[in-house]
């Protein structure tokens, strides 16, 4: 059976960007695609947060990030790292980009609470995670976030 999520992202910390995030899962495999515009060129550091809550100005609202396992901050499966340590987002000169990951890490609406994104949050930082400094990678203020919703 398949099931999807959607996120929409509203900007934060008085950026112009916007986008959303679609998660697809399928076969015990869950795909995201994220599609985002308005960002400076260059690189963004995009991660789920533990709190699926947008309401602060500055994304703050959405908590750390989502890491059941308590792991130390890194590069998407190259461990150790966060299962919200998603990577950078690459804009270019018009400020659009996207990225995509698959993995059996995550599901959508599941009883596994170590696994399920649905209630948890996407985070765009201003910057570029450097995937070593803890606990966060460094990337700057919370210009976008959006809930993650069961569609």
């Amino acid at each position: 059976m398949e099931k999807t999520a959607i996120v929409n992202i509203i900007p934060k910390s008085g950026s112009n960007m916007k986008g959303n995030v679609t998660f697809t899962e399928k076969n015990g495999k869950v795909f995201m695609k994220a599609a985002i515009t308005g960002l400076l060129a260059g690189n963004h550091a995009i991660h789920i947060h533990a709190i699926g809550d947008c309401s602060a100005e500055d994304g703050k609202s959405a908590g750390g990030h989502w890491n059941p396992d308590n792991k130390n901050h890194g590069k998407w499966l190259e461990e150790p790292f966060h299962i919200g340590d998603i990577g950078n987002i690459v804009a270019d000169k018009n400020g659009k980009g996207t990225i995509v990951r698959t993995t059996d890490l995550w599901c959508i609406d599941c009883d596994d609470d170590e696994k399920n994104i649905i209630g948890k949050a996407i985070i765009i930082h201003a910057g570029p995670d450097d995937f070593s400094s803890q606990p966060s990678g460094a990337a700057g203020p919370r210009v976008g976030c959006g809930e993650i919703l069961l569609k």
